[in-house]
């Protein structure tokens, strides 16, 4: 059995997996994640029509999302756990439906008649279930539709599937807004359309970005609001004596669930990968037992998971085959699954996880003491606008570099450490996501006592730079485009994708993108966000600065 997949930045020969995916994913789980997106448009089909006729459905509208959410990259890798997850879509399929001829009986009108995605009626057992999913693959389309536009469409897919991601977490505490389900519903809809037209389709990328900007909004309200405003904080980087409990992937919520029910116990918290920036957060960094990051990005797991000797919970995406030695020992929670792996329900009760940690020895001793600094978020930078911007009139910071995003195991990500070590001493690195471990532990100073490397948090925070860029817009009276600021940006999966759609829809151009280009973005398609934005690869750091430079 093959598969095709082409989805995140690590994909085969940079064209597209399709023996076995580069993230672990085999043909059998290609095959349903792709059949959960096709029944997905077909819930969204019917929501659409419902919501524009004034109904809608809460439970309809978090399925949505959450199924987007299964399928992003190293998210779901279980079949029977997706098997569960179409069952309930054919169930949520045929509740859209009643909602929709309801709408249409209140409003008096008579409903579409719709085929594709909404007829579909699953199989009993996963080998049928494998079968439908083959039918509706990318590949389906390739052989019918030119390759600019099945590119395209996947462009749009790919950004909903990452914004959906950050609508999920922004869910679980409790932020949510219509108009978020109802634009998700209606681009779904439109991706269900037999010959769109690549102009249509450019558009609707950049709506899925516009999208992303006010989820990312969303959570960032939903994340301080809850845990309160992130602040500079020193974060320790070496481990302590004592039982422990790793925690890696994006969840606030779980990490914060997760202190609570193991306060007192003995056990030390420490994060890992792209919840170093919880430290920020006063009401979570108030636990004395949250101690300290452990180890660096999501694809050097298999050696850190295997060295930690705790318990580990992977709270979202980021999940890697499990190496036998510590299998035993690690959780799933939230839309995170892998075969054979214990998974902790919405429930959230951990004593699994704290059984484990009890029963694994921890640390033997302590390790010396190293720290990094986190926890600028835009409210941190703007309370020190003024001297920031002093400094840029006075000659003393001469450019802002944002250099971040998605971390990876392919070669040549070691671009983005070679470009901050040569970043001049009189620039300022603004810094995000797990891209940022290629880097975070060097010492790069301060310009007048402004620390030269800024880390804003996680990849959702890209809210907080892109705040920081407009606040010194206005300063400044000029466009972001003609701040001293550029972009290098590094991506892997879809939650770069999102990110990079709101920077284009934004108007922000010349975006350096690496450590290569998405496979899905066609050369008629990369000439027109060339055209338009001026989008282009990383190259060398000595050939980028010395342009940017000049």
């Amino acid at each position: 059995m093959q598969m095709f997949c082409y989805q995140c930045e690590q994909t085969t020969n940079g064209s597209g997996c399709v023996d076995l995916g580069i993230c672990g994913k085999d043909p059998q789980v290609a095959a349903l994640q792709d059949l959960l997106v096709h029944a997905t448009k077909g819930i969204s089909m019917l929501a659409h029509r419902a919501a524009k006729l004034g109904k809608r459905d809460a439970a309809i509208d978090r399925f949505v999302i959450q199924a987007l959410f299964a399928t992003v990259t190293n998210v779901d890798f279980d079949a029977a756990r997706l098997q569960e997850h179409l069952t309930e879509a054919a169930a949520m399929r045929d509740r859209a439906r009643r909602l929709y001829e309801d709408a249409c009986k209140s409003a008096g009108k008579s409903a579409e008649t719709l085929n594709g995605p909404t007829t579909w009626q699953p199989k009993q057992d996963i080998d049928g279930l494998v079968g439908q999913g083959r039918l509706v693959a990318i590949t389906s389309r390739r052989a019918e539709l030119a390759e600019d536009i099945v590119g395209l469409q996947e462009l749009v897919l790919y950004g909903l599937k990452g914004t959906a991601a950050y609508a999920e977490h922004a869910a679980v505490l409790g932020h949510e807004d219509a108009e978020v389900y109802a634009i998700t519903h209606e681009a779904l809809d439109f991706l269900t359309k037999p010959q769109p037209a690549v102009a249509d389709l450019l558009a609707w990328a950049l709506k899925v970005g516009e999208l992303n900007l006010k989820v990312m909004a969303l959570l960032y309200g939903a994340n301080s609001g809850v845990y309160g405003v992130p602040t500079p904080t020193q974060v320790r980087i070496s481990h302590v004596k004592g039982k422990c409990i790793l925690v890696s992937g994006h969840d606030l919520h779980d990490l914060g669930e997760l202190l609570k029910q193991t306060e007192g116990k003995g056990i030390n918290i420490y994060t890992h990968g792209e919840m170093l920036p919880c430290h920020a957060y006063p009401e979570l960094k108030k636990y004395k037992h949250l101690v300290g990051n452990y180890g660096g990005a999501w694809q050097d797991q298999k050696r850190e998971f295997s060295q930690f000797p705790g318990a580990i919970l992977m709270t979202t995406n980021c999940i890697q085959k499990p190496k036998e030695d510590y299998k035993g020992r690690i959780f799933t929670t939230g839309m995170v699954a892998w075969p054979g792996v214990d998974h902790i329900g919405d429930n959230k009760d951990f004593t699994p996880v704290i059984e484990a940690a009890l029963a694994a020895p921890g640390f033997a001793e302590d390790e010396a003491e190293k720290n990094i600094l986190v926890g600028f978020g835009h409210q941190a930078i703007l309370g020190v606008a003024d001297k920031v911007i002093d400094a840029v009139k006075a000659g003393k910071i001469r450019h802002f570099f944002l250099v971040g995003g998605c971390d990876g195991a392919e070669l040549g990500r070691n671009y983005y450490t070679d470009f901050t070590k040569q970043v001049p001493d009189d620039c300022v690195i603004l810094t995000l996501a797990c891209g940022k471990f290629r880097f975070n532990k060097l010492d790069f100073g301060d310009i007048g006592g402004i620390p030269r490397l800024l880390d804003l948090g996680q990849c959702n925070d890209a809210y907080s730079a892109i705040q920081v860029a407009s606040a010194l817009a206005n300063a400044f009276n000029c466009g972001v485009n003609d701040l001293p600021l550029s972009l290098i940006v590094s991506w892997y999966e879809q939650k770069a994708v999102a990110i990079l759609l709101t920077l284009l829809h934004l108007g922000i151009k010349n975006v350096r993108l690496g450590p290569k280009l998405p496979a899905f973005v066609t050369p008629n398609v990369l000439n027109v966000l060339v055209e338009n934005f001026n989008i282009m690869p990383i190259s060398t750091p000595e050939a980028d600065l010395a342009k940017i430079l000049g």
